[in-house]
């Protein structure tokens, strides 16, 4: 069938499986012109199928000749309904490892499971023994505890008062103002839940307990800080208290892997287009803000190439480590001069001059590339095999 994008809201409902295939290609091609990395051998991805968990089985798999399993959650295609972009582009990666004579597994189940976490233990010990990088790139909208069986929910709300602001529609190039109301104690604390620490522990205590993790063993989760005109809906807002108990977290998982001379991790990283950060009003207008200054300035990165410099960094002894022990790869995105002019456009942005003075265009070609579409190099009026890659 012809497969062309669908939208409901800011969900793509419609994936195109060459077009997967070309972004996860690119990705890999980049990686390759930049060289190996003499790194991890056995790697465990947990959220591996699109964003920075795609981008970290990619390097695993292509910078370090690594053996990777990849875990996330996908939708297979069924009849006319496409299968997810994530479910094609672990496919793709699949086919692609496969075909270079390495090992790649997937697993598709929820993560958050305890059958996910039995079945990722065995396949570690049948095909790979032990693992010596556990990435933790889960994102998800509900989460069901594991022991007493409570389904919680995260939100993307303000803690405390609401918060009007600016934001983008990208969809449209219009500016619109838009009011976060703040979330209740039930709603902060099923965000953590879902958002925070508490899985990434239960994994890393599941897998030491089976022995299953390698001496040495390094383990990483993924989380932003961004700037202050963000902060009211993201570092402050429930989000923020999630990844304040995920960062958390790193420090008690290296008490954890203490014996095994192991060592937890959160890398902060850059602002990018991914299907989450889509949906996070006031971010999206940021988003395309930042990326207008740091192409200008030549620094702008995307998730294979943050994912490839925290991998460089990490295994040749140059981690950028901050006072709180997280890797910052957000370095960039940081930089004073970078922040400063994005200060000095905010105010002025309109509906009328958001072209021109912020990267919404691109923004909106970035988000379609997310799900296959747009990508050059793809011929969209053939009639492609939606059940494969």
């Amino acid at each position: 069938m012809i497969v062309e994008p669908k939208f409901r809201g800011f969900i793509c409902t419609t994936s195109h499986p060459t077009g997967c295939k070309k972004n996860v290609e690119n990705q890999i091609e980049y990686v390759k012109e930049n060289g190996k990395i003499e790194g991890a051998k056995r790697v465990l991805v947990l959220g591996a199928s699109t964003g920075y968990g795609l981008a970290s089985a990619i390097v695993a798999s292509e910078a370090c000749d690594a053996e990777v399993l990849g875990v996330s959650f996908e939708r297979e295609a069924k009849g006319k309904r496409t299968a997810s972009a994530g479910w094609y582009n672990i496919e793709s990666l699949k086919k692609f490892a496969e075909g270079e004579g390495k090992k790649f597994i997937s697993v598709n189940g929820d993560a958050f499971s305890n059958e996910v976490k039995s079945e990722v233990i065995d396949l570690i010990k049948e095909n790979m023994g032990k693992v010596d990088l556990v990435i933790y790139s889960l994102a998800a909208p509900k989460r069901k505890d594991p022991v007493s069986g409570e389904v919680y929910s995260s939100c993307l709300k303000t803690v405390g008062a609401p918060f009007t602001s600016k934001t983008l529609d990208f969809h449209t190039g219009e500016i619109q103002d838009i009011t976060i109301n703040p979330a209740t104690e039930e709603e902060i604390e099923g965000t953590r839940k879902v958002m925070g620490g508490e899985d990434w522990m239960l994994w890393i205590e599941a897998l030491k307990e089976a022995n299953v993790l390698e001496k040495g063993v390094k383990t990483i989760a993924y989380s932003y800080i961004g700037p202050e005109v963000t902060y009211p809906i993201y570092r402050e807002g429930t989000i923020g208290r999630a990844k304040n108990d995920l960062e958390k977290t790193a420090g008690e998982i290296t008490k954890v892997l203490k014996s095994l001379d192991g060592e937890g991790y959160i890398s902060v990283n850059k602002a990018l287009v991914t299907q989450a950060s889509s949906a996070i009003p006031i971010v999206s207008l940021y988003i395309s803000i930042l990326y207008k200054v740091m192409k200008e300035k030549g620094t702008h990165e995307g998730c294979i190439e943050q994912i490839y410099r925290m991998f460089k960094e990490l295994y040749e002894g140059k981690l950028n480590l901050d006072s709180e022990n997280r890797i910052r790869i957000d370095d960039l995105e940081m930089a004073e001069d970078v922040q400063k002019a994005i200060e000095e456009i905010w105010p002025q942005i309109t509906s009328e001059n958001v072209f021109e003075l912020s990267d919404a265009e691109d923004i909106k070609k970035e988000f379609f590339k997310l799900f296959g579409f747009g990508l050059e190099g793809v011929d969209y009026s053939k009639d492609v095999d939606i059940t494969t890659v």
